[in-house]
């Protein structure tokens, strides 16, 4: 086979353009570290690099979406704990404001610090997060949650029952903030004892206790209990009764004689005992923790009302000795209920918090092998590419020298010599 020469200097400087064009592309590769510089170097490669990229964008982002929700929840998490510790304050003032040795001055200081208490919770319950929003707004996170009615009694909420979310992985959203609702209006349904409390109107000097309840999954507990007294007769011949009747006005205890201090049975497993000479008339009420009204779980009512009955005077007053004890009993039972809603509430926050830093753990772990996936796919083997580009180098050199001397080999360089 002839090869003529124009043949022979084409094949050549094809062979040396592709050795160049090689010796290019691995110098890029060398130079960068990576060793598919387009998706034409390797279209599968280059396929799944892209996929690879793109779990690691988003396992990115997801660990910010993870601080934050942690932030927020810590920050949330703290807040309670403050929250907590005034509550168990009030506790302690409630229970010694009951000491019969205190006076109406005594009281009077009590209510004052009562309502320094109440104050403080106010600031908390419009606490802000690192970026001014309110923390217990619900959605509406610029929009401050509690002001004080107008009437000096209560507060009102202007948040919504929204519950803000963060996606923390695929599938997977997290409540980062409680609305203020569901911390200083309610009440949990699984640790709420009963309220028991007297009518405003009542006369006689009887005080009601604790509700104490043996079964609490009996379906009777969410009846609303009343307790009325009638008194028959007068002076050493008087005798005192109660009837028990449920919320729907059917008896559940005919007139029975009162005994001070004995347990009265209510439905539902329920008992109470009341103390003192309740006066003909005289009536109590044992409902449920959360009736549906909302003063019966608003912490601020609930304060505002021990307040004012702090602030009564009962010097010399039997009736009104025995409605201070009365309030006393309903709010502390009332305070108690939201104190352990604050519990409930916090120990679902920090389960919320364990979940969050058990994800970023698992995460980081997944992160860490597709970053590691992604370089084993994308990246080169220095040595071996530096050695492959010497090779190659010499390779071009080899063929640019032979390509010199062969090119000489002519008849007519012959001929002129």
């Amino acid at each position: 086979m002839r090869i003529s020469s124009s043949q022979y200097f084409t094949l050549n400087v094809q062979t040396m353009s592709d050795q160049q064009a090689s010796l290019a592309a691995q110098y890029a590769q060398i130079s960068s570290g990576k060793r598919i510089q387009t998706a034409s170097d390797d279209p599968l490669g280059a396929a799944q690099a892209v996929q690879l990229s793109t779990q690691s964008a988003t396992l990115s982002q997801y660990a910010t979406n993870q601080s934050a929700a942690l932030t927020s929840l810590q920050q949330e998490d703290s807040t309670l704990t403050s929250i907590g510790n005034v509550m168990q304050s009030i506790q302690t003032l409630v229970n010694r404001a009951g000491n019969a040795s205190f006076n109406d001055t005594d009281r009077a200081s009590m209510a004052t610090q009562l309502q320094g208490y109440r104050d403080n919770l106010m600031t908390l319950s419009n606490s802000t997060d690192a970026n001014g929003n309110y923390i217990f707004s619900g959605f509406k996170g610029t929009t401050q949650p509690f002001t004080n009615n107008a009437s000096g009694v209560g507060a009102t909420y202007a948040g919504d029952n929204g519950q803000r979310q963060v996606q923390i992985a695929d599938g997977r959203s997290i409540n980062v903030a409680d609305n203020g609702a569901t911390v200083f209006q309610s009440v949990s349904p699984n640790e709420s004892l009963p309220v028991s409390s007297s009518a405003a109107n009542n006369k006689g000097s009887g005080t009601i206790g604790p509700v104490n309840v043996s079964d609490r999954g009996n379906p009777g507990n969410a009846s609303t209990y009343t307790i009325s007294f009638a008194t028959t007769g007068t002076g050493a011949t008087a005798t005192t009764t109660y009837t028990v009747k449920d919320q729907n006005g059917a008896t559940i205890t005919p007139a029975t004689p009162y005994v001070a201090q004995q347990d009265i049975e209510l439905g539902g497993g329920e008992k109470v005992a009341i103390d003192g000479a309740p006066g003909d008339g005289d009536s109590f009420t044992v409902a449920p923790a959360n009736t549906g009204n909302p003063s019966d779980t608003d912490i601020f009512s609930t304060l505002d009302s021990l307040i004012s009955a702090l602030q009564q005077p009962t010097t010399s007053n039997p009736a009104a000795q025995a409605t201070l004890q009365n309030a006393l009993t309903t709010g502390g039972t009332k305070i108690n209920n939201m104190y352990n809603n604050v519990l409930t509430t916090q120990a679902s926050v920090g389960g919320r918090e364990q979940e969050v830093t058990a994800t970023q753990t698992a995460m980081q772990t997944t992160s860490t092998q597709t970053a590691s996936s992604l370089q084993d796919l994308t990246s080169i083997n220095l040595v071996s590419s530096i050695s492959q580009y010497e090779l190659t180098q010499n390779a071009l050199q080899g063929a640019q020298q032979a390509f010199a001397q062969i090119q000489k080999m002519s008849l007519f360089q012959y001929i002129g010599n």
